[in-house]
């Protein structure tokens, strides 16, 4: 089974940085949850993650990662330079997180939000997961 991804479905920053993903994400790996979803809620539930998260979460397998752990770590599969960035991971999590955690509590000022979650185009909806 792939990784998944949860995400806020209604941020613009979020949808940004899914589309993002997608694009560098050449051998999907990865496929994709809004947090505003039931299959998100009972991922959370199964994994005993707290349902009112400031970030998106990285499910691989038994494991999961929030914050600047699950950005990194999806850095490490993206083509390109990206997979460098996970060199971050050598500064402490609390000390990464503070800027993550700046990011997130201004996502909605900084970037708006959507009404809804956004639609994906067909060929990209198989990665969705329901």
């Amino acid at each position: 089974m792939s990784d998944i991804i949860l995400f806020d479905g209604i941020c613009n920053f979020c949808n940004s940085s899914v589309q993002f993903i997608i694009n560098r994400d050449s051998k999907g790996r990865y496929q994709f949850a809004s947090l505003q979803s039931n299959i998100a809620k009972e991922l959370l539930k199964k994994h005993e993650i707290k349902d009112n998260l400031d970030t998106f979460v990285l499910i691989e397998g038994d494991r999961y990662y929030t914050k600047s752990s699950a950005a990194l770590r999806i850095c490490r599969h993206l083509k390109g330079m990206y997979p460098l960035l996970s060199l971050f991971t050598v500064i402490p999590t609390p000390v990464r997180d503070v800027f993550y955690n700046i990011i997130s509590k201004n996502r909605y000022k900084w970037f708006g939000k959507q009404e809804s979650c956004m639609l994906p185009s067909p060929e990209i909806r198989k990665r969705f997961l329901d």
